[in-house]
């Protein structure tokens, strides 16, 4: 049955960026992914950390804290329309990456949880069913007078008056600043408590908690580690394996490996 077996491989994957390396080992059991940024930059969308990335042309200070949007809510609200419209124009579509997830859960013989570390809407388009924005989502706003979160893909402001209470000034992201606490954590740990195998895709490894997701599954878990990544991230040393390239090309392969040793 789909599932029951995989993971029999010994040093046959390759990667554009080189194999680090695979080992053996037969994984039965429930699957979390995590997914950050690196998963969407084949779909058009910038990363944060690389070189070039969002947070080398703006500081996070200043666009995605409590205090900068307290502060200057002009700014945040810009920094914000921006990547929502960037987010919804034509050119933005799920890559190969995000629908081969959708295959793993479809045909995996376990529960598949995407834990995403994005904001964009990337899963659900080519859909992902089983999912946790844990950093919130671009395309929703939250009232932070009476605490109401509404579907949202136009600008926001302060003179956006909120769809529930009708007060204006209060409307913001419906997204999880540096700070803040993400969303469903409880949840998130107990799928790591349970997973026989966590892939980690396109992420730096850099922002907490995610950053230590890896950790509670290999350590605590017992799972099988692998990341899928344009290069090793900085908890590199606790992946069981690890394959280098863009996400829209070692994804699928490794989803149809996967798929095909169950």
């Amino acid at each position: 049955m789909t599932g029951e077996k995989a993971l029999e491989w010994i040093g046959w994957l390759t990667g554009d960026g080189g194999l680090l390396h695979m080992t053996s080992q037969i994984v039965s059991g429930p699957i979390v992914v995590l997914t950050g940024a690196g998963i969407s930059k084949d779909s058009g969308l910038d990363t944060f950390r690389d070189a070039d990335g969002v947070w080398s042309k703006v500081r996070i200070e200043d666009v995605a804290t409590a205090a900068a949007f307290a502060r200057a809510p002009e700014r945040v609200h810009a920094f914000y329309n921006a990547r929502r419209q960037r987010l919804l124009s034509s050119d933005v579509a799920p890559n190969p990456a995000h629908f081969a997830l959708v295959r793993l859960e479809e045909h995996w013989a376990h529960e598949v949880l995407v834990v995403t570390q994005n904001i964009d809407d990337l899963h659900e388009r080519a859909g992902t069913s089983n999912l946790i924005h844990m950093h919130g989502e671009m395309l929703k706003a939250r009232c932070e007078s009476c605490a109401r979160v509404t579907a949202w893909k136009d600008d926001l402001g302060l003179d956006t008056p909120c769809p529930g209470c009708k007060q204006s000034g209060a409307m913001r992201p419906d997204v999880v600043w540096f700070g803040e606490i993400p969303l469903e954590m409880d949840r998130i740990y107990q799928a790591i408590a349970d997973c026989a195998l966590f892939i980690s895709i396109g992420t730096s490894g850099n922002v907490h908690p995610a950053a230590g997701f890896v950790r509670e599954a290999r350590e605590f878990a017992g799972a099988h580690t692998v990341e899928l990544n344009l290069e090793p991230s900085a908890g590199h040393t606790m992946f069981h394996d690890a394959v280098l390239g863009p996400a829209a090309k070692e994804v699928p392969a490794y989803v149809d490996r996967l798929l095909d040793a169950s």
